[in-house]
Parts: C-alpha cells; structure tokens; sequence
C-alpha cells in the first residue's frame, strides 16, 4: 500500500521546531471569554487584532463560537470556514481549523475534519495547541481504522475507510516523528496493515517501529509481532524459509533483550516452531534424493543439518532414523558387491 503520508516526514519537523524556537514574539494565543468574546494575547500578531479585518475576523469568531456553544453546529461551521477563507493567514485562522475540525468530528465528517487538522501543521506551525492536533489526528485515524463509518453531510453513513485510517496514522508520524504519538501510530499501522492484508506494509511499519524507537515501552511487542508476522508467511516446509530464519532471529532478538517480559513463553515457543520448520525443510530434501534420487551422500547432508538445527526435537530423532537406514541399505550394497573378496565381474546377457 502507497503511504502518501510520508512525503511531510522530518522537513514538517523542521519547520515545526524553527517555528516553535522563533521566540514568542512571532506567536499570539488566543483566550475565549464568554462575555468578552476572543482576546489576543502576547506576540507580534497581536497589532492585527487593532485593524478592520481584525475586529471583522473577531466578530465572526465571535458569533462562531457562541453558535458552537449553542449546539448550532452548522453555523459555526459556516462561520469558521467563512474565516478560513477570508483570514487565511491571520491569527484566528489555526482556531477557527482546530474548532471547524472538532465539529466536523463530531458530525463523523472525518476526512474533512483531518484535513483541516493537516491544515494546521502545514500552514500554522507555530499554533501553541501543536500536541492536541496531533491527538486529534490519531484519534480520527484510529477510529477509521477500527471500522467507523464516516457520514456524508453529517448525516449519510459512508463505507468504511480503513485505508484512510492508516494513512492518517502514518501522517501523524511523518508530521511529528519524535512526538509520543509517532510510536502508537506506527504499532497501530501495522495492526490495520494486518487487517487489510497487506503484511509486507505491516512488517515495514513494524521494523520501522524498532528501528526508531528503540526505547519506547513498544519496542518488545513490535519485536513480538514482527516476529509473528514473518513466521505466518511460509507455507510449509517445501517452501523457501527465509522469512522463517527471520522470524527466528526476531524471536531471539525479544529473549535477548527483553527476558523479563510477560511474553517470553510466546517468544520460546516461537524459536522451537521455527526451529522445527527449518529442520523439517532440509527434511523434505533429503527425502527426495534418498526416496526419488538414492542419493543417499546428499541425503546424509540434508538430514545432517537437521539434526544441527534443532537436535533435541522429534525431526532430528527421524532424520537420525534415517541415517542408520542409509548405513545399513549401503552396507548391504557393498557386502553385496563382493567387498570382501573384491569386485564381481561383468555379466552378460543373451537374448
């Protein structure tokens, strides 16, 4: 699956962090007062609330909120977009996407809800409520993902959109990588990459999950899982086992590093099954040149490496089987061709 969401990455970061360490004199915050309406506070900015388009843009802030604190939901989204468009670089422009964004949510218009929210880190990077943005962002997504049905209008129910889910959720992570919400978004990205069959995009999130958060309280269960993953794609022993021999690696990797974990038995367990199917493929090819090919020099290398890989299981007790047959079928051979008073001669036949 495509994650058009990556293409923000660690440049929205940047630009984020510049904003953020720019001083406060470049950022106003605005307070909400019921009797008073909006207030500027602090920053540069502030000067606009002196001007025309300031006091129109605060009068329809005005109105919008007191609509939204009214329950007229469809007028204060009607008068927060009107200053959207209007007062587009204003400082009432990031409220009135963050306000116009938490009604939409509540209406299941979550596309149009996340977009505004997008809105916010793109265009106003220096809004001082940053970390409930992101919330908002994961919660929409995570909702889609669980299945939610958006409604059209407000009203409609929609199909379910899980694959907006994810890309909302690798979104967040692209718009804030080293944000709390970046190693959530990631695991719960895997699981909805699961859901919809996609597992090479799960295990990518998964790896990506270890790779850059390696001290997260996450980090064991992403080994965990991505270990689960890579052993739920072999077919069975006459199949390649590469992901078999990664999934073993990652099940040792978790004993390693996280012995004290709940899920060590599951991670145990998980090296003996993996063990047991990389032993049982270098069964199947000895038995083929022992049965198919009475090679049995090949088969001896083939039951031999099974018994190397996992000597203790019930495969290494057969492949062991195996090669006292082999010894015994070749010490009749040799016995039956004369070994102990040399080689017999040719024979002839006449027909």
């Amino acid at each position: 699956m495509p994650v058009p969401a990556r293409r923000i990455g660690f440049l929205t970061t940047l630009v984020v962090l510049w904003a953020l360490a720019a001083g406060a004199w470049v950022r106003a915050d605005l307070v909400w007062e019921p009797a008073t309406g909006w207030r500027v506070e602090g920053g540069a900015l502030a000067a606009f609330n002196a001007s025309a388009d300031g006091q129109n843009a605060k009068a329809l802030m005005d109105e919008a909120r007191r609509a939204e604190d009214a329950g007229e939901v469809r007028q204060a989204l009607r008068l927060y977009n009107r200053v959207i468009k209007k007062y587009g670089s204003s400082v009432f422009a990031p409220e009135a996407l963050y306000r116009s964004a938490h009604l939409y949510e509540g209406r299941s218009q979550f596309n149009r809800a996340f977009r505004n929210l997008q809105r916010i880190v793109t265009e106003h990077p220096a809004y001082p409520r940053f970390t409930e943005v992101l919330g908002a962002q994961y919660r929409i997504a995570t909702r889609l993902v669980q299945g939610e049905r958006p409604r059209y209008w407000g009203v409609v129910p929609g199909f379910r959109q899980r694959e907006k889910g994810i890309e909302g959720l690798e979104t967040v992570v692209g718009n804030a990588p080293f944000s709390e919400y970046a190693p959530i978004a990631l695991m719960n990205a895997a699981a909805a990459y699961k859901r919809v069959r996609d597992r090479d995009a799960a295990i990518d999130a998964l790896d990506r999950m270890i790779n850059n958060y390696p001290e997260s309280f996450l980090t064991p269960d992403a080994y965990l899982k991505l270990a689960l993953t890579q052993a739920s794609i072999t077919q069975g022993p006459p199949y390649d086992q590469a992901s078999t021999q990664l999934a073993l690696t990652y099940f040792q990797d978790f004993l390693i590093l996280f012995p004290g974990e709940a899920d060590v038995p599951v991670a145990v367990q998980g090296v003996d099954d993996a063990r047991t199917m990389l032993s049982e493929s270098r069964m199947v090819m000895g038995d083929f040149y022992f049965r198919h090919r009475s090679n049995y020099t090949a088969a001896r290398v083939f039951y031999n490496e099974a018994i190397t890989i996992f000597p203790e299981s019930p495969v290494a007790d057969r492949a062991r089987q195996l090669l006292a047959t082999i010894d015994r079928i070749e010490a009749g051979e040799a016995e039956g061709r004369g070994v102990r008073g040399g080689p017999r001669g040719k024979r002839f036949w006449v027909f």
